[in-house]
């Protein structure tokens, strides 16, 4: 991954992403794999440590995994793992009760036990082993991560370097760059560019696309700082007379929520003065806020992009739609929108496809995002402390301290019930394909690691091999078997883990031709 800041820009680019968060990066790296030229522009010089989401869900563990990066997923998660086990060791109950029960996860702060999870459930099905990885990978490691990953991919990346205007024609789109350190802008020329520049997203405003939604009511704080008198704190999230909190599982962690409104400046620093203050009125302990480590204050505005594309400019991440931070969604948000948005606009770009195509992204992520918002908006009524939602937070309580409860809960935290509304008749279009164990010992997600397609030949159909000749180079094809799943014939999976098409053996079979075509366009040849 470049990181010169120089500014003598003169080459072309098929894509250019503002923006090098996650989203961005993992945007640029989907591109890559598909053959685009790509510059990431970013205004911060470093990978912004301030504490944000803290995991990351199943979905996601799973498309990362698909890349070939569970190790480095491990790995981060082990790292978090033992920061906890240092937290809790440090933690005494001298009240004589039992620690709480393994948590798998939260809705409005009710904590869903993990003793109560369902795992038989057929949405927790074969998975594969990114199913243990996850709850504990932060952003800023996994910023870092796929930092790692764009540079061995050859991505280019401009830090100290941010997007100020474009202008668009039918041909492409000029970008208009400045260095933060330097007031003399340059210009780039690009086909496409994609916004994944935050909640104040500037190509989104610049691109006019409106962004409806809900105001804000709460103002919560999030920090990791050196604190004092925490003794009579609870562990875990804890609702009050004046809002909510949670103390721990990392040290020095912090989140203090009220509900008087957004903040009047959330530009302006926050200071050890103002976590301490609300921190006070929150808990009703006399903690002492010494040093900010990392800091930051967030709020629930709900608001998403009409559309996620207009002409030559595409919004992914946070610049597509915001929200309250509660169940970690927005990170998990952002990374469908690029697992979405790349092999499609990669497609576009190398002229397999039409641009036509790229509607689909709108089409399928947009559902997703606004689920999302009602989601954490329905944590919010939840979490009020009037009399009204706090008799709802009771009945809710009591219906995640049930199994059903606990594995709904948790079902749609994971992601495990997204699907997208696919032309077929088989149960398994349009879902995440199940991780299947192929009869070498390999199992299906090893086999996407390119980035490609894949046609999964389970019966050794010549037929259905020679649906796929024209496409070499995007969909790869695979004969094997898999003995777990003798009903099925076959499975053409998109480069994002959708299944596209599938089939039974012995059942009516929808033609594989028509959604290679749909998806990848005409064959070569054709």
């Amino acid at each position: 991954m470049s990181t010169d800041t120089n500014m003598d820009m003169h080459g072309d680019y098929d894509v250019v992403i503002a923006g090098a968060g996650p989203i961005g990066l993992l945007l640029a790296c989907e591109l890559r794999l598909g053959g685009a030229r790509v510059l990431v522009a970013e205004r911060l010089a470093e990978v912004d440590e301030t504490v944000k989401a803290g995991g990351i869900n199943t979905l996601t563990a799973v498309a990362l995994y698909r890349r070939g990066l569970l190790p480095a997923l491990t790995e981060v998660q082990e790292e978090t793992a033992n920061g906890m086990k240092e937290f809790l060791r440090t933690q005494t109950r001298g009240d004589g009760t039992a620690p709480p029960p393994k948590s798998a996860g939260h809705f409005a702060g009710i904590t869903l036990r993990a003793d109560l999870l369902d795992a038989s459930d057929p949405a927790f099905a074969e998975v594969g082993p990114p199913g243990e990885v996850g709850r504990f990978v932060p952003q800023a490691p996994l910023e870092r991560l796929l930092g790692r990953r764009a540079a061995e991919l050859g991505v280019e990346v401009r830090r100290q370097v941010e997007l100020t205007g474009f202008d668009t024609d039918e041909e492409g789109v000029t970008v208009h760059l400045t260095r933060t350190d330097d007031s003399a802008p340059q210009s780039v020329r690009t086909g496409w560019l994609v916004g994944c520049d935050g909640g104040r997203s500037l190509v989104r405003k610049l691109a006019g696309v409106p962004f409806p939604g809900t105001a804000p009511e709460i103002t919560g704080y999030q920090a990791i700082a050196d604190l004092t008198g925490t003794e009579g704190l609870r562990n875990g999230w804890n609702a009050t007379d004046a809002g909510m909190y949670t103390y721990g599982p990392m040290p020095g962690r912090i989140v203090s929520i009220e509900f008087d409104g957004p903040p009047a400046d959330r530009q302006s620093p926050l200071t050890t003065e103002e976590l301490q203050a609300s921190v006070r009125r929150v808990t009703g302990v006399d903690v002492t806020v010494h040093k900010l480590h990392t800091a930051t204050r967030f709020t629930d505005n709900c608001r998403q992009a009409e559309t996620y594309r207009s002409g030559r400019v595409l919004l992914a991440g946070d610049a597509a739609h915001v929200h309250s931070p509660f169940g970690g969604q927005g990170l998990n948000l952002g990374v469908g929108d690029a697992m979405n948005l790349g092999w499609k606009l990669a497609l576009v770009v190398s002229g397999r496809a039409p641009a036509e195509l790229l509607d689909t992204y709108t089409a399928e992520r947009h559902p997703i995002g606004a689920w999302v918002l009602d989601w954490t908006r329905a944590q919010i009524a939840v979490m009020r402390p009037d009399a009204h939602a706090r008799a709802l937070r009771g009945v809710i309580s009591d219906l995640a301290g049930t199994v059903d409860g606990t594995t709904y809960f948790v079902r749609r935290i994971s992601g495990a019930w997204q699907h997208y509304d696919l032309p077929g008749a088989h149960p398994l279009t349009g879902r995440s394909a199940p991780d299947l164990e192929l009869a070498d010992g390999t199992r299906l997600g090893d086999h996407l690691h390119t980035g490609r397609a894949l046609l999964l030949d389970l019966t050794d159909d010549p037929e259905l091999r020679a649906r796929a000749a024209g496409y070499e180079g995007v969909v790869d094809v695979l004969t094997t078997t898999c003995p777990q799943h003798p009903e099925l014939a076959g499975l053409l999976v998109r480069p994002d883990g959708i299944t596209a098409w599938a089939a039974d053996p012995d059942g009516t079979k929808d033609d594989p031709a028509d959604a290679l075509r749909l998806w990848f366009g005409a064959p070569l040849g054709a």
